[in-house]
């Protein structure tokens, strides 16, 4: 009976991690969208970021998880982003630490701009746990709006991130584990 329950739980998580790894989120095509949220951590996340707000496919732009240590102008010359871009449209956001902390600092910035929806963007191996962290901690009526950055992940990357997953969404069902 135990080696069954084993041999079932073995086999689940090997069908898990197949299609965690072999169906990862793709990019979006033009959508428009109230805000942005950006996560830092992974090459062309940012980029696509602010590709998306000079189309116009949204008002604002949160990138959250920034060094406390870079200043604006800094952002704006490391990432080529123009100035009135930059002053009009994109917040810094500097509180967060990880991606639990990347949904807080958004959160906090979604209500207080009375946003409705957002273009997620961040890497394709990222974008499940970055959107379960949101959807636990924005209002019901915010929707979320993957746009992924298509990676070539290895597999270490894969595995780590989905180990990554499953704690979260074990923590979403048995909370007393947070």
């Amino acid at each position: 009976m135990i080696r069954r329950f084993l041999a079932f739980v073995l086999v689940a998580w090997m069908l898990g991690f197949v299609w965690f790894a072999a169906a990862l989120p793709q990019p979006l095509g033009k959508a428009q969208t109230d805000a942005i949220i950006v996560p830092t951590g992974g090459a062309g996340r940012i980029e696509r970021g602010v590709e998306v707000l000079a189309q116009e496919q949204a008002g604002n732009m949160l990138v959250t998880g920034v060094s406390t240590q870079v200043k604006p102008g800094e952002f704006a010359a490391e990432f080529d982003v123009p100035m009135e871009l930059m002053e009009c449209c994109i917040t810094l956001g500097y509180d967060a630490i990880d991606t639990r902390g990347n949904a807080r600092e958004t959160s906090r910035w979604v209500e207080s701009n009375s946003y409705g929806t957002l273009r997620l963007i961040t890497t394709d191996w990222h974008m499940r746990r970055a959107e379960g962290e949101l959807q636990r901690t924005l209002p019901d009526n915010v929707e979320i709006i993957r746009d992924a950055v298509s990676s070539e992940p290895s597999l270490g990357t894969l595995f780590l991130e989905y180990h990554k997953l499953l704690a979260s969404r074990a923590t979403r069902w048995m909370p007393g584990l947070r």
